[in-house]
């Protein structure tokens, strides 16, 4: 694939946080000309938005699989953002891309988003940070992760298809997303600019007055910025197509890390924001009691995990990101502010 040859994407999550925030980079890359996108979206009034950016659509689901392996059998790159436990919509992909394999002898690329926390995570329950430490560059250590772990079935199916030979796939791992995500689709309405994990916290903040943790939050996650995530997609893509040795299959884990965050702090943040703001008379967290955990979060503990890893492999791309901890914990206020703008809000963990 060359600058002056047209390549065809399929991009599904256009709509979405990260997704979105992709493909405003890939719109903004110095190759756009030469890219073709279209995007699976649900909402016919966002698709002709994007159409009128220049974005061909398709108004359908991912659940659609025959409509997903017809989209994907048309691509040359797959940018898979949407729902990371759709073993149907990956292997749908999987088969329409072997379709164009088969067509033309190439191996169209596939890269899927998996979120890094439940693949990593344990059951600390927010009392302790003694966790493994993943590394990205460690094909081994990986594959020693159990196939029950969440959403690791859709990673082995993927991987198991490039060991195949039809294709060569990229899973790209985010960690704990921050920052309100900017930029022209979320200005135009068709983006969501909430991040999942901090706006429920928040959300139930707000609900029961007062920032809340699992256990003692001593629990930690790796983190990253929003736009600095989406910038580890360009340096992948960049690499891949320049023919360098970029891994793939088994060696084709990507995390989005940069940086540790202990939970006790971050919902310090939150309560200090919601004293702010008059919406708490109290910063200072308490622990969330089985029935909030039922309340707000479907009854799970999986806010008192930990997850830990490296990004090796990521940063062997020439990936540099620069937002840290103490970022994040600057970004609480602004994303506060922002929910209890919204007229609706989050109000149970999604499973």
């Amino acid at each position: 694939m060359s600058a002056q040859t047209t390549t065809k994407f399929l991009i599904t999550g256009a709509t979405g946080y990260i997704g979105g925030t992709v493909l405003t980079r890939f719109l903004e890359h110095p190759n756009a000309e030469a890219f073709h996108f279209t995007a699976l979206v649900r909402d016919p009034k966002k698709a002709a938005i994007f159409e009128e950016l220049g974005v061909h659509t398709v108004v359908g689901s991912h659940k659609d699989a025959a409509l997903v392996e017809q989209l994907a059998s048309e691509a040359d790159v797959v940018l898979s953002i949407a729902d990371c436990d759709d073993l149907g919509a990956a292997n749908a992909t999987l088969a329409g891309l072997k379709k164009r394999h088969a067509k033309l002898g190439s191996k169209p690329i596939f890269i899927h988003t998996v979120d890094i926390l439940g693949v990593l995570i344990d059951d600390a329950k927010g009392m302790h940070s003694n966790a493994v430490v993943y590394d990205d560059s460690d094909a081994d250590q990986i594959e020693t992760l159990a196939p029950t772990q969440q959403h690791r079935n859709v990673d082995l199916a993927i991987t198991q298809a490039d060991a195949k030979g039809y294709i060569k796939s990229y899973i790209i791992l985010p960690s704990l997303i921050f920052g309100l995500a900017k930029g022209r689709l979320v200005d135009l309405g068709v983006q969501n600019p909430h991040s999942m994990a901090l706006p429920y916290l928040i959300t139930a903040a707000l609900d029961r007055g007062q920032a809340g943790m699992v256990g003692e939050g001593k629990n930690v996650w790796q983190i990253v910025d929003v736009d600095e995530t989406a910038d580890l997609y360009i340096k992948l893509y960049d690499a891949i197509v320049a023919d360098e040795a970029t891994g793939h299959g088994r060696n084709g884990f990507y995390f989005a890390a940069n940086g540790e965050q202990e939970f006790y702090p971050l919902v310090k943040a939150i309560g200090t924001a919601l004293v702010a703001l008059g919406k708490s008379t109290s910063a200072e967290p308490t622990t969330f009691t089985q029935a909030e955990l039922d309340k707000y979060f479907g009854g799970s503990a999986v806010l008192g995990t930990n997850s830990r890893c490296r990004a090796t492999r990521s940063l062997s791309l020439g990936w540099k990101p620069v937002k840290s901890p103490g970022d994040m914990l600057e970004s609480v206020k602004p994303e506060v502010e922002a929910i209890i703008k919204k007229k609706s809000r989050p109000v149970v963990w999604l499973q």
